[in-house]
């Protein structure tokens, strides 16, 4: 299977993904991307459709005021679809990449479903895709050494995006030291740029090849057996053992032991990644406040790892979930706490910490948060919506409705973010019985989006009740 262009996939291919791109245009995110993901199925290989699907799903993702809450209960609520897909990697790479954009279609940010992209393009012999998902796991994820140079070299063998994984390799660069690993990922990217100068553009469009630009045929013979060792490669697995190798002659060298650390984590070998942090922790110069979220980070990336780890079809599937998503919940509270109690005039963290005792169900302590967290700028208008969802559960209907107003104010235009909160002022009118507000609330969004939520079924049964 090979990676298709606009003019080799099928005329309802073609048909779907136009509208797909039309209804993006519009900002019906919802709808595009059930018309991608449509396309998607009957041209899986179909690269420019799911570029523009990735970009869709992160518009959606940035859009919903209360996007936080939703990526913080994304690793419950998607556990049983990556179990799903990676059942299904093995036999069927294609089935598995499907499962996973319907991952990312709720949740645009979910690593698991991005590795699991990356694998099956590896197997489907999609270079491209491959590429967009580790360039998506090495946003999420850019201090993570062996993914960046997995990276890099990937984009060294392809025809990717040279300068994202230079910037990815420069940073890294700044946060761990220089090493040979890097220094060689940087000279495969320095040949790539330089055939990229070169004119070798019959590469990208698919009417060349590597044989055809290089003169010398056992050159191109050599290249692609190298390609080939790469791809099997455990970049992860080596850069391990060379670093364990180098800790018996190097035992207090930190960077060292921090990137040792940094790799068994991604490779879910958490307890020797905590061990090896309070080794760093438990030295005279190693303790500051980076280590100390490095340490948190691992934790949750453990409960998020046994979420996915379930049984997709264990009876008891929903307690098993349920009790992990508490022990994580009440694990980033108390972190939280220290943080909020060691930077009190951090108005992010109070956002984050406002997050997790709504999800937790202290609505009282959520509210004191959110209205602290209003002071800053960037979070002002979510910390209002959340404030107004806590007036809300608590059926102060009346605050809520006057939060929301205030936040509908302050925003020009009609955006994602402004139809979210007119539609929480829609159903807060709800609550208290007035129905015509709602319904006013309601029309100032059927006028511009007919397709949000539920807006056309409320606005029609309200003229069908006249």
């Amino acid at each position: 299977m090979a990676e298709k262009y606009l003019n080799e996939i099928s005329i309802d291919a073609r048909r779907l993904y136009t509208k797909a791109v039309e209804s993006a245009q519009r900002e019906n995110y919802d709808y595009a991307l059930a018309l991608f993901s449509q396309t998607l199925e009957k041209e899986p290989g179909f690269f420019e459709c799911r570029k523009a699907l990735r970009v869709a799903q992160a518009k959606k993702s940035a859009g919903a005021s209360t996007g936080f809450f939703k990526k913080m209960m994304s690793g419950a609520g998607s556990s049983p679809q990556v179990a799903k897909a990676k059942m299904a990697l093995n036999k069927n790479p294609a089935e598995a990449m499907a499962i996973a954009e319907q991952i990312l279609n709720t949740d645009a940010g979910n690593a698991y479903a991005h590795r699991i992209i990356a694998d099956a393009a590896e197997a489907l012999d999609f270079p491209k895709t491959r590429v967009l998902a580790l360039e998506m796991l090495v946003k999420h994820s850019p201090k993570d050494k062996a993914l960046v140079i997995e990276f890099a070299n990937l984009v060294a063998e392809t025809k990717g995006n040279a300068g994202v994984a230079e910037k990815a390799l420069e940073e890294i660069i700044r946060a761990v030291g220089y090493d040979t690993d890097l220094q060689q990922a940087q000279k495969n990217l320095s040949a790539h740029k330089t055939m990229d100068e070169g004119g070798y553009g019959a590469l990208e469009d698919g009417t060349g090849s590597y044989r055809d630009i290089l003169k010398n045929k056992d050159e191109a013979v050599l290249l692609e057996q190298e390609k080939r060792v790469q791809k099997t490669e455990d970049v992860a697995e080596r850069l391990i053992g060379e670093y364990e190798a180098r800790l018996q002659n190097e035992p207090d060298n930190l960077k060292l032991l921090r990137s040792l650390a940094e790799l068994y984590t991604q490779k879910n070998q958490f307890d020797q990644a905590l061990e090896l942090y309070q080794r760093i922790k438990g030295s005279e110069t190693g303790g500051d406040a980076t280590l100390d979220l490095a340490m948190v980070n691992t934790q949750v990336r453990r409960f998020d790892f046994e979420l996915a780890q379930l049984n997709p079809f264990a009876p008891d599937l929903a307690e098993q979930q349920a009790k992990i998503a508490a022990e994580k919940l009440s694990f980033q509270t108390a972190e939280c706490q220290k943080r909020v109690e060691k930077y009190p005039t951090d108005l992010g963290i109070r956002f984050e910490m406002g997050s997790l005792y709504f999800q937790a169900g202290k609505i009282g302590e959520a509210i004191a948060e959110f209205q602290k967290a209003q002071g800053n700028p960037h979070k002002r208008i979510a910390a209002m919506s959340c404030l107004a969802q806590c007036f809300a559960k608590r059926k102060m209907f009346d605050l809520a409705a006057r939060t929301l107003q205030n936040a509908i104010k302050e925003k020009a235009g009609i955006d994602e973010e402004k139809k979210d909160l007119i539609y929480q002022l829609g159903c807060v009118f709800e609550g208290m019985g007035k129905k015509e507000d709602a319904v006013e609330q309601f029309k100032i969004i059927y006028e511009t989006d007919i397709s949000y939520k539920d807006v056309a079924a409320k606005v029609d049964a309200f003229y069908a009740g006249q």
